[in-house]
């Protein structure tokens, strides 16, 4: 697989949002679109609309470049989230990692799980998505009573438009599923999304089946509208101390997206953090992982995508409940945990394809 890094390939640069400073008070710029900006201040929520697109703003102390404006109408919206865990009970244990206690909910709250879950379901139902997709560790240990929670909570809002794939924590050696593997196509306007299972049963790493990569590569043969490809688990990294899809499968993805030009971008869960790679081979697609639902920074993604463009903005579940919670597990790992999961601006808001990307 190339090594990481931007440069060559397909396109000329995606455009990025850049934060180009911060106020010394604690303000996290965690939003940023061509004409919204969000910021967070322990529970106070700051939005701002009607920004000029692609130009340097400041907000509460907090400079930053919004977007360029996107390209055409807009034509349809995709959310997702990742990571639930659905029927976990404490966050910040890691094996072999010994920099805190874990976290759990008071007696007197319900299961953390089931309060961002309610929360994100609620802020993507007002945001009206087209489809909304879950991409894996829906539950946190793969119970059937934890899958029917989930469903509760998701399909009725969401009904049909809700498409789920699986993670490590569904298939893991205690889980009481047995789902059959994912491969699926959803059709929204403007695009494509293709869903992937990569969750290998028992294993907290993943993989990809010859039968998912060759329908990829079919999808791939028309190019006439984008694909965006979905699945729990992210690219092999060597400097990750997380495990995604094996190298080998790895490998596999990247030279098929070389040869797919309509293979616009791969995004993923399972690490709990947003980032974004840029690899040689693929230049400016974005592989991009994005954060859990379940605990800081506690977010959902958005896809909007318009004629000729498609925009990545992810956004920090922003009801009090769920921002008291995530507030307090920004502690987890002994105060690390937001320099690892939170990610750059760039790794939050960002075109996939459009303004710069052809």
């Amino acid at each position: 697989m190339a090594g990481g890094g931007g440069g060559g390939g397909r396109g000329a640069g995606a455009a990025q949002p850049v934060a180009l400073g911060r106020a010394t008070a604690p303000v996290e710029l965690t939003t940023v679109t061509d004409t919204e900006a969000v910021l967070h201040d322990g529970p106070r929520v700051v939005r701002v609309d009607g920004l000029r697109p692609g130009r340097e703003q400041t907000v509460e102390g907090v400079t930053f470049r919004t977007l360029p404006r996107p390209r055409g109408q807009r034509l349809a919206t995709v959310a997702t989230v990742s990571d639930l865990h659905i029927g976990e009970t404490e966050c910040g244990r890691y094996e072999g990692v010994n920099l805190g206690p874990p976290l759990r909910a008071e007696p007197d709250e319900p299961p953390y799980p089931e309060t961002m879950a309610r929360a994100a379901a609620a802020e993507i139902a007002a945001a009206g998505p087209d489809a909304v997709l879950a991409k894996g560790d829906l539950t946190g240990q793969g119970a059937g009573a934890e899958l029917a929670t989930f469903l509760d909570i998701f399909e009725a809002p969401f009904g049909d438009r809700l498409h789920r794939t699986y993670g490590n924590h569904d298939v893991s050696s205690r889980s009481e599923l047995c789902p059959e593997p994912v491969t699926e196509l959803v059709s929204v306007a403007g695009a494509r999304i293709a869903l992937l299972d990569t969750s290998l049963p028992g294993q907290v790493g993943g993989q990809l089946a010859e039968d998912q990569l060759a329908w990829l590569d079919d999808l791939g043969t028309d190019d006439s509208t984008p694909v965006l490809v979905f699945g729990h688990h992210p690219l092999f990294d060597h400097a990750s101390f997380t495990a995604g899809i094996n190298a080998e499968d790895s490998d596999r993805l990247v030279e098929l997206f070389t040869r797919r030009p309509a293979l616009v971008g791969y995004f993923a869960g399972h690490t709990h953090r947003n980032l974004v790679r840029r690899l040689p081979a693929t230049g400016d697609v974005p592989w991009a992982e994005v954060g859990a639902t379940k605990d800081y920074p506690g977010v959902w993604a958005e896809y909007r995508i318009h004629e000729g463009s498609v925009m990545q903005v992810v956004h920090r579940i922003s009801s009090p409940e769920a921002l008291s919670w995530t507030d307090r597990t920004r502690a987890m790992f002994g105060g690390l945990y937001p320099s690892y999961a939170f990610g750059s601006l760039a790794d939050r808001c960002f075109y996939v394809t459009g303004p710069g990307r052809s």
